[in-house]
Order: C-alpha cells, then sequence, then structure tokens
C-alpha cells in the first residue's frame, strides 16, 4: 500500500468517525434522535444558555452538525462542511468555557476537539475517497476554504456575542429584581 494510499485511507477513517459523531449529535437536536430533544427541547435548552432566538438557533446548531457531519462523511463540498460543522462547534465551546478545559469536570474539550477536526478536514480535503475527488473538486476549491470558514468564522463570532449579551442582559434584570425586591423589603 502507497503512502498515497495511507493518507487517502486515513483522511476516510477520520471523515467517518468524525462525521458519524457530528451527525448523531445534530439528529438528537434536529429530530430528537438518540435521546436528544429534538427541535422544541433542543430550542428551550438553547433559551437557557442564552442563545437567541432559540428556535432558530436550535436548527442552526442541528443543521451545522448533522449537515456538516453528513457532507464530511460523504466528503462532499468539504470546506463548507468542515467549517460549518467547526461554527457549530463554536457556540458549544462557547457554553463549556466557563467550566475549563476537561469534559469530565463540563468543560470544552470535546466540542473543541470536534470542532478542530472538523476544521481540519475542511482545510485538508477529504481524500481520494471522495465525492469531491469524484466531481473533480468542483466544490473543494482554495477559494471556496476561505470563503467557507470567513463565513463561519464571522457567524460563529455573531452567534456567540449575541449569546453573551443575552447573559449579561438577563444576569442585569436578575439583579435588578432583587435589588428591587430587598428595597421593598426593608
Amino acid at each position: 500500500m502507497s503512502f498515497t494510499q495511507r493518507k487517502d485511507l486515513g483522511l476516510l477513517a477520520l471523515r467517518l468517525g468524525a462525521g458519524g459523531v457530528l451527525v448523531a449529535h445534530g439528529t438528537q437536536k434536529l429530530f430528537g434522535w438518540f435521546g436528544g430533544g429534538g427541535i422544541e427541547g433542543t430550542a428551550k435548552m438553547m433559551e437557557h444558555m442564552g442563545f437567541t432566538p432559540p428556535r432558530e438557533s436550535a436548527i442552526a446548531a442541528g443543521l451545522g452538525e448533522a449537515g456538516g457531519g453528513a457532507l464530511l462523511i460523504l466528503g462532499l463540498a468539504t470546506p463548507a462542511a468542515g467549517a460549518a460543522a467547526a461554527g457549530a462547534m463554536a457556540g458549544a465551546v462557547s457554553v463549556h468555557a466557563p467550566a475549563g478545559f476537561f469534559a469530565q469536570g463540563g468543560g470544552f474539550e470535546y466540542p473543541a476537539f470536534l470542532g478542530f477536526v472538523a476544521a481540519a478536514l475542511g482545510v485538508s480535503g477529504p481524500g481520494r475517497y471522495s465525492l469531491d475527488h469524484a466531481t473533480g473538486h468542483a466544490l473543494d476549491r482554495p477559494g471556496l476554504v476561505v470563503l467557507a470558514f470567513a463565513l463561519s468564522a464571522a457567524a460563529a463570532t455573531v452567534v456567540v456575542n449575541r449569546r453573551i449579551a443575552s447573559l449579561a442582559a438577563a444576569e442585569r434584570s436578575e439583579a435588578e429584581a432583587e435589588s428591587a425586591d430587598g428595597h421593598r423589603n426593608s
């Protein structure tokens, strides 16, 4: 087996593994599969975590994970697939970051790892055993890599900043309500 064949088989294995995990997580959000909450349950969870609007955030997260994962599995539009999945994982990292790095403490280790793997696949390309290769890399051009990751980074930045602002506003409202309640009781 040549070095190129080994590399292409390795990329296929990585795409199948990471893509499969992403599809499973995304379908939990979208359809309630594998013990997930579906759109309604995920929307409630997203609202609780400060994502606004919650339903649209649930759909976007589910599509970024399931859609990006499915495209990674197929090796189709790999830059867009990797960028979409990495962007969805950036939102998850923002939720887990306050708990530190390690997953056993609720940290961001796991979503960061999935995001980095998806990004690496999006940048490196899918290898020979892919639909991108079969179609002459029509959806896997260098310009698409730059465009997909720029758009994903911009979208993730907007979503995470909107979440931070929403959480800060909720905290202020709660503090004001406690202050007003304290004045009434004194």
